[in-house]
């Protein structure tokens, strides 16, 4: 019987933590709670039930995740990049338990977070955490910058994350950056076009790489 990895255990385990604080909270909250943020600050207001439709991600996340390997065609490249796979997973969970969170407390204490900023700070932080692990992933169909070009070519997969990961690792810190940042628009200016590059140019160079690589087809 192959052995359940801790982190594996950990991810499952703080899954149930958003599900949790909902349920403890729920009584105590106004029938409409903020849902929604922009950078200026205005706050948009939902029915207090759909906190749980945020909640419910994490045990969907816990349960979806270790699945997907198994109904991967490319399965067994999985075993080659387990721990980044595992590391991608905590930090999605970590990032809902962050939302659930915010929303409790600007619930019960409006004025407490300076909810742009936080999530600019921890997204910046998932995506440098992410650049890290990108060029450790191989082939799979669920992880990873999916093209027809990275999956024709391996080498095309490889040269495609090596160059997302060193963006996304630039980007994931210029996010952090931003956060503390006084003015919105720049927040803003210096949050989304980093990941927008980040997100483009490999699209794109997977392309020309293959291409490159592959002139008759």
């Amino acid at each position: 019987m192959k052995r359940i990895p801790k982190l594996q255990v950990a991810v499952w385990v703080l899954a149930a933590v958003p599900v949790l604080l909902a349920l403890v909270f729920y009584p105590h909250l106004p029938a409409s709670i903020p849902m929604q943020w922009d950078f200026g600050g205005k706050v948009g207001y939902e029915p207090k039930w759909h906190l749980f439709l945020v909640a419910a991600l994490s045990p969907l996340f816990a349960v979806l995740f270790p699945v997907l390997p198994k109904i991967d065609p490319r399965r067994k490249n999985y075993d080659r990049f387990a721990p980044s796979y595992l590391m991608f997973q905590l930090m999605l969970i970590l990032f809902i338990c962050l939302m659930v969170g915010i929303v409790l407390i600007e619930s019960l204490h409006p004025g407490t977070v300076s909810v742009g900023r936080t999530v600019c700070l921890f997204l910046g932080i998932l995506f440098a955490v992410l650049g890290n692990m990108m060029p450790k992933f191989r082939q799979n169909y669920f992880c990873g910058i999916k093209t027809p070009w990275t999956y024709a070519d391996e080498t095309v997969w490889v040269r495609t994350h090596r160059l997302a990961g060193r963006l996304f690792f630039a980007a994931g810190l210029l996010g952090i950056v931003s956060a503390f940042l006084p003015n919105e628009i720049a927040m803003a200016v210096l949050f989304f076009v980093p990941l927008l590059i980040a997100v483009i140019l490999p699209v794109v160079m997977s392309y020309v790489w293959y291409r490159r690589r592959h002139p008759e087809a």
